[in-house]
């Protein structure tokens, strides 16, 4: 394990936030709904407004969030200290649901975006301190543009898990090996 496990939750919930603005897929955030769904599967609670301030937030915090994986590390500093400030973050240890003890750092009443924001911006916290950022990429398929966190033991992670980028780069390249050859 290279962090908490809250922390891996929250930092693959960001990726899979910040991969919601897809070059070939398009914009998967685009109604309440779609809103809606990516909260289930990443299994956000507290309160919601449902309203079209509330998604525009959210895409707006992705907009912050992509900017984490080609930020230096002053950079990233500065992004995460702003969403912390911003959502006027306090942690606290707390236990809901089916988690263990983990950190919060909002009240479940407040904005969706501050939330979602303080969240990942907790996590980042973790992967800054650790001397990480390396672990921050963008998938290595040349049409792709999807960020992934190298979670791995080796650093070997070079591929997002929003399509099949591995298989079709390594299907490419055995294809241009064998007319080559």
């Amino acid at each position: 394990m290279i962090f908490a496990h809250d922390t891996e939750v929250a930092l693959r919930s960001a990726v899979n936030l910040v991969n919601t603005l897809d070059a070939d897929r398009g914009e998967l955030l685009a109604t309440g709904e779609d809103l809606d769904r990516f909260l289930d599967e990443e299994e956000f609670t507290g309160s919601r407004t449902h309203d079209a301030a509330e998604l525009a937030a959210v895409r707006t915090l992705r907009a912050r969030l992509r900017g984490l994986w080609n930020a230096p590390e002053d950079d990233a500093v500065g992004i995460v200290n702003a969403l912390l400030r911003e959502a006027q973050a306090l942690p606290q240890l707390v236990k809901h649901d089916r988690w263990d003890w983990h950190l919060h750092a909002t009240a479940p009443e407040a904005p969706l975006a501050d939330r979602m924001g303080t969240e990942a911006a907790m996590a980042f916290v973790d992967v800054i301190r650790s001397k990480e950022l390396d672990r921050l990429r963008v998938c290595a398929a040349d049409d792709c543009e999807a960020v992934l966190i190298d979670l791995s033991k080796n650093r070997s992670k070079r591929f997002c898990d929003t399509g099949n980028c591995a298989n079709r780069t390594h299907v490419r390249a055995y294809r241009e090996r064998r007319a080559a050859g």
